[in-house]
């Protein structure tokens, strides 16, 4: 669960740090007190996207941390597949924002932002405030019910992916390879022109780096020998060279080595420098006759080195590209060749991988059709919770034209309100606030089935009051039994069931303004709610309203426990 959320510079926080606990933890606050950028900030530290206006003025970085301490088995296994090992079960994650760029870390250690977006997905699931108008669109609708399945699905949707991707594999190379027979002969006729081009060339690995070791040797071969003899000279061929002087100096010191030990150890260091240098100026004489080299030797390395050069330009970069482009040449011209039998395997293959494929997309549908069923009754059971008195809820699944790697499935949500009315597409139907109950219903739903610990819903209270508002705060308490639920709302009757309760603030001052956070204690906690409920006046009759919800709120909670 989240535990930790520790924020610094980003828009009206100067610096912030909370310690979330598991059950429901409810964010209330007045409006553009800072809720928004609270769960702006938990959004950055994931990985959205930013601009520099995030930044508080003066600011030269924004930072946010969220401290995860993780129990889950299955959350931990999923960790471990990415690599990530949490330190006696903690996981942090933090971003640090500057102006065009940003830095992401786990666990102290730099990754990239699509390791640090997989991560996040694992440990938490956020409900942003316009989430639910994602249920307008039928193709989340096939991801809802494969996400309840995902059980029963196991590894069929990956299994999927790979034999459609087969299949067009072999769809398409049937579809490259269909030539009439002027077209073959002239593909046939280019293909032997660039495998004799190549075969003529006679290549081998590494040669190209070798002539260029010796042109440019031979380039630069008299500078060499010119260099090369000044130092012989300097060594051993000069009046006064290094050779002759060393020799003058070990008889200096052979004439009085036997009257010290000292002077006897600097006598054979010396004569070690002499042997060393009498071996370097034999191979020094060695290389400098080697230094040599004709015209005709230049003429030809630079010519084979052209000749290679061209080559690299046509077929590849390295001698080992133009190879390896050679013997696919050779496939081809093979299959161009015995055009008849190549088609012939590629029909074959491509029926074999389309008859693969489908039977792949059956079994999909047969799983998804059996859940689809499950997940309408959970679905409807729970919108009925949520004070849908008269609703019929169905999943519609018919087959599509084409394959994809999705399947042969087209998935719609279909939901009548009115007894007597016939089930209509959800997008049809359903307004603002209803599709966000919807949405609600479904999270619920899919919480049995999902290993993410932490839920957050970012005012999942729009467009609803009165009795609708009492029943959705009842669905976020039994969420916040089995996970970690963190709430921003503006209703008192979903804020009553905190298990934690939350205050944003704004505070004006020293000509600057400030977000700040806090939790409440339980008079604080009814004092909240009472703000909620009275506005800006708050009587003792609407503070004894307050105290009479969180009463109840807490009886309904004890209710369900027991």
């Amino acid at each position: 669960m989240l535990q930790r959320l520790y924020v610094k510079n980003l828009a009206l926080i100067e610096e912030i740090e909370v310690e979330f606990r598991d059950g429901l933890n409810i964010l209330t606050g007045e409006t553009g007190a800072g809720k928004s950028i609270i769960l702006g900030s938990i959004n950055l530290a994931l990985g959205a996207r930013y601009s520099k206006d995030l930044l508080r003025k003066g600011a030269e970085y924004g930072f946010v941390e969220l401290g995860f301490q993780v129990e889950n088995e299955r959350q931990l296994l999923r960790l471990k597949e990415l690599d990530i090992y949490p330190e006696e079960g903690s996981v942090v994650l933090s971003r640090r924002l500057m102006e065009g760029r940003s830095v992401s870390r786990i666990n102290g250690e730099t990754v990239t932002m699509a390791l640090l977006k997989k991560v996040a997905e694992i440990l938490i699931d956020i409900h942003g405030q316009h989430e639910h108008q994602s249920l307008l669109y039928k193709k989340n609708h096939l991801s809802i019910v494969d996400a309840f399945a995902k059980e029963d699905l196991g590894n069929l949707k990956k299994e999927m992916e790979e034999t459609y991707r087969e299949y067009r594999k072999w769809k398409k190379e049937l579809e490259d390879a269909d030539l009439d027979e002027a077209s073959r002969a002239k593909e046939l006729s280019f293909l032997q022109f660039e495998t004799k081009e190549i075969e003529d060339a006679e290549l081998k690995e590494g040669e190209d780096e070798e002539l260029e070791r010796a042109y440019r040797f031979m380039l630069n071969s008299k500078k060499i020998a010119d260099g090369v003899s000044e130092a012989y000279a300097f060594t051993s061929e000069e009046d006064a060279n290094a050779s002759e002087s060393l020799s003058r100096a070990i008889r200096a010191l052979g004439d009085v080595k036997d009257y010290d030990e000292a002077v006897a150890g600097l006598y054979e260091q010396l004569s070690e420098i002499d042997s060393l240098l009498n071996d370097f100026n034999r191979d020094l004489s060695d290389y400098r006759a080697s230094c040599e080299c004709s015209e005709e030797e230049l003429y030809e390395t630079e010519n084979r080195l052209n000749e290679i050069n061209h080559l690299k330009l046509k077929y590849g970069n390295q001698i080992s590209d133009i190879l390896a482009y050679y013997e696919e040449q050779i496939k081809k011209i093979q299959k161009l060749e015995d055009y008849e039998a190549y088609i012939q395997s590629l029909n074959t293959n491509c029926a074999k991988a389309k008859i693969k494929m489908e039977e792949t997309a059956e079994k999909l549908t047969k799983i998804r059709k059996k859940q689809a069923k499950l997940l309408e009754k959970s679905i409807g059971d729970s919108l009925k919770e949520l004070n849908f008195a008269d609703v019929k809820f169905e999943i519609s699944i018919l087959p599509t034209e084409h394959c994809s790697p999705d399947g042969m499935d087209e998935v719609e949500f279909m939901i009548s309100m009115n007894p007597g009315q016939p089930v209509r597409p959800l997008a049809n139907v359903a307004s603002g606030g209803e599709l966000s109950r919807i949405m609600l219903a479904i999270k619920t739903v899919l919480a049995d089935k999902d290993d993410t610990e932490t839920l957050i819903f970012d005012e999942i209270d729009v467009g609803i009051s009165g009795r609708t508002a009492q029943k959705v705060s009842e669905k976020m308490a039994l969420i916040g039994r089995e996970h970690q639920v963190i709430c921003i709302t503006h209703l008192a009757q979903i804020a009553a069931m905190a298990d934690h309760h939350y205050m944003i603030s704004k505070t004006v001052g020293n000509m600057d303004t400030t977000t700040g956070i806090r939790k409440l204690n339980d008079v604080e906690s009814i004092e909240e709610l009472a703000r909620i409920l009275g506005g800006a006046k708050i009587t003792d009759a609407v503070l004894q309203n307050a105290k009479e919800m969180k009463d109840l709120a807490c009886q309904v909670k004890e209710k369900e426990r027991s």
